[in-house]
C-alpha cells in the first residue's frame, strides 16, 4: 500500500520547508510522430475534448491529469540533451485507466476499431486487465 510521505524542500535563502510533494500529476506528454493520427484516435477511443492545439500538439483533459500529444521532433528541445526514442525502440511505461468492467470496456473498444495487445486477463495480484496501443505505440491498460 502507497503512503503519501512528507519531503523537505529547501529553498535559497528561506531554509527548509515540509511539502507533501508530490500531489498528482498534471500533465503527461506523449511524443508522437503523427500529430493527426493520435489526436483522431483520442477523440474517437477516448471521447476526449481537445484542449489546446497548435501545429505540434494536440493537448486533451483526462480526469485531472493533461494528456499532450507532441510531435517527436517538437520534443528534442523539451527534453534535450535526452534523446527522444523512435516508437519502435519499444515501450517504456504503461497508463492504466481504471474502469467498472473490463470486459465490456474490451468490447466497446472493438467497436472503436481496437485491436488489444493482450487481456482481458485476471492477473496473480487480483486485477483484470486488458491492453492495446495508440498510434504513436504507447501502451494503454484498461483495469479492475
Amino acid at each position: 500500500m502507497y503512503t503519501r510521505r512528507s519531503f523537505i524542500v529547501v529553498t535559497p535563502g528561506r531554509g527548509a520547508d515540509v511539502s507533501s510533494w508530490p500531489r498528482g500529476i498534471g500533465a503527461i506528454t506523449l511524443f508522437v510522430e503523427d500529430v493527426e493520427a493520435a489526436k483522431r484516435f483520442y477523440q474517437e477511443v477516448f471521447g476526449l475534448p481537445i484542449v489546446f492545439e497548435d501545429d505540434n500538439s494536440a493537448v486533451f483533459n483526462f480526469g485531472h491529469t493533461l494528456i499532450n500529444l507532441l510531435k517527436a521532433t517538437a520534443a528534442r528541445e523539451l527534453i534535450e540533451p535526452a534523446v527522444v526514442a523512435s516508437r519502435e525502440a519499444g515501450s517504456r511505461l504503461v497508463l492504466t485507466v481504471q474502469v467498472d468492467d473490463v470486459d465490456t470496456m474490451c468490447a466497446e473498444l472493438a467497436t472503436r476499431g481496437v485491436g488489444l495487445l493482450n487481456g482481458p486477463m485476471d492477473r496473480p495480484w487480483g486485477v483484470r486487465t486488458a491492453s492495446f496501443s495508440d498510434p504513436g505505440g504507447h501502451i494503454w491498460e484498461i483495469a479492475r
